[in-house]
């Protein structure tokens, strides 16, 4: 199998990612995964593990814990989703992401296994839970074995097709707001009460900090439940943006009894000191459990991560900063971001959202910085209709105009910027690939 047919494959299968299934079944259920590994002898289990979940930073928390532990001398391989050029970006072993060769050849080794479960009563499988089994194949067929793993949850935690384990190392939940309402919950407590599924028996479970206390007593509850530690993060650490550079930020993280550890980070943006706090307190969760891991390892580790697409500044003179902000409360966290962190005239926002998402929420908080609002299709069927953002958002101050594509909205923006403005790229890291790929040129395998 070649990696067009792998990709070709893939998405020959049930994917809510691109808002199709193959079928009418449902999406993959954690059965049917627990299914398909044990068909391939289970290769999710046999080193330890961090599970991550949660509704904003959870993918650039997972690099900086697989980071810090490459840093401390462990091997590592790390699972996130979506990805921005590559579905092989999902799959990093060593913090590189496998090559295309690898990925086809694995898929291919792993297709029969995936074939015998689709004919077998558990109903279908899908893209996210093949692309979970083949991650968990090809970190089992790494020689010398892999140290750790580090997991993103794809949507929610309970029924999350990542969330086959009995035991695991330290579960991670990073700040819960509203998300996938239709699917998870339509309140923070309900949505809070599905992500904290991934908590096990014995897992030291890290909860970042959290805006809404009840959160964390849902958390709470479930380790109480289950008997696993708690550390609440949130409440016994805290962060300090100590220094701003064009290259990055500098960080003072306080540890439960008062000790500094500084930190520098190329991430810019308060919320990445959160998350680089939360990445301290796994670090330290990890080392209590016996493992060495020294406070040199977690300062370079957290200093070598670059995760694209987020506060990911693409172009000078105008300034061109592309995030993927894509609900309110991360909308409000790019806003203040783009205040404190950089230097601006006026701002032209090109924006483009799934039709799942929250829009006029979004639209609430980015809206106020704006000179214009260009509303941008991109190449994915969930797409909000550029029209449809219109009658979303028209109505908040700044005039707001459409295009069909991503390239075509950032023609409109640069055409209306001068040199010491902002062209500012957000919503679905979809549009910031195609802005990526635009701008930059960046190469892309398709798929």
């Amino acid at each position: 199998m070649e990696y067009p047919e792998a990709i070709a494959y893939l998405l020959s299968l049930s994917d809510m990612e691109r808002g199709y299934q193959a079928s009418a079944n449902p999406t993959m259920s954690v059965a049917s995964m627990r299914s398909l590994l044990s068909r391939l002898n289970d290769p999710h289990l046999g080193r330890p593990t961090v599970h991550i979940t949660g509704s904003k930073g959870k993918g650039t928390t997972s690099a900086m814990i697989a980071g810090v532990l490459r840093e401390a001398g462990y091997s590592t391989a790390l699972y996130t989703s979506p990805h921005l050029h590559s579905f092989t970006e999902r799959i990093a072993i060593g913090g590189e992401p496998v090559s295309p060769e690898e990925f086809a050849a694995g898929l291919s080794a792993i297709q029969p296994a995936v074939e015998a479960e689709r004919a077998s009563v558990h109903g279908d499988v899908s893209t996210f839970g093949v692309l979970t089994a083949l991650f968990f194949w090809l970190v089992r067929a790494q020689l010398p074995p892999v140290d750790w793993q580090v997991v993103e949850v794809g949507l929610g935690g309970t029924f999350d097709a990542t969330n086959v384990f009995e035991a695991t190392d330290v579960a991670v939940i990073t700040p819960i707001s509203l998300e996938h309402t239709q699917i998870l919950g339509s309140t923070t407590v309900e949505i809070a009460r599905d992500k904290s599924g991934i908590i096990k028996r014995g897992t030291t479970a890290v909860v970042a900090r959290q805006r809404d206390p009840a959160v964390l007593d849902v958390i709470r509850e479930r380790c109480a439940e289950v008997g696993a530690e708690l550390v609440d993060a949130g409440s016994l650490y805290d962060v300090e943006v100590t220094e701003i550079h064009p290259w990055g930020q500098r960080l003072a993280v306080r540890r439960p009894g008062g000790e500094m550890l500084e930190l520098r980070t190329p991430m810019l943006g308060r919320h990445q000191a959160e998350n680089a706090m939360t990445a301290v307190a796994v670090a330290d969760a990890i080392r209590a459990r016996g493992f060495e891991l020294d406070d040199r390892a977690i300062a370079e580790g957290i200093a070598r991560v670059r995760v694209p697409g987020r506060l990911e500044v693409m172009g000078q003179k105008p300034l061109i900063v592309a995030d993927g902000a894509h609900n309110g409360e991360s909308a409000g966290a790019l806003a203040r971001a783009l205040r404190e962190y950089f230097t601006w005239k006026r701002c032209f926002l090109v924006i483009g959202v799934t039709r799942d998402k929250d829009l006029r929420a979004m639209g609430f908080e980015l809206a106020k910085l704006a000179e214009l609002i260009v509303c941008v299709g991109f190449r994915n069927p969930r797409a909000m209709d550029p029209y449809e953002m219109i009658q979303q958002i028209g109505f908040l101050g700044p005039a707001a105009v459409a295009e069909e594509t991503v390239a075509a909205g950032l023609d409109t923006a640069l055409a209306h910027a001068n040199p010491d403005d902002l062209v500012c790229i957000t919503g679905s890291l979809y549009v910031v690939a195609e802005a990526r790929e635009a701008i930059l040129g960046e190469s892309v395998i398709r798929g």
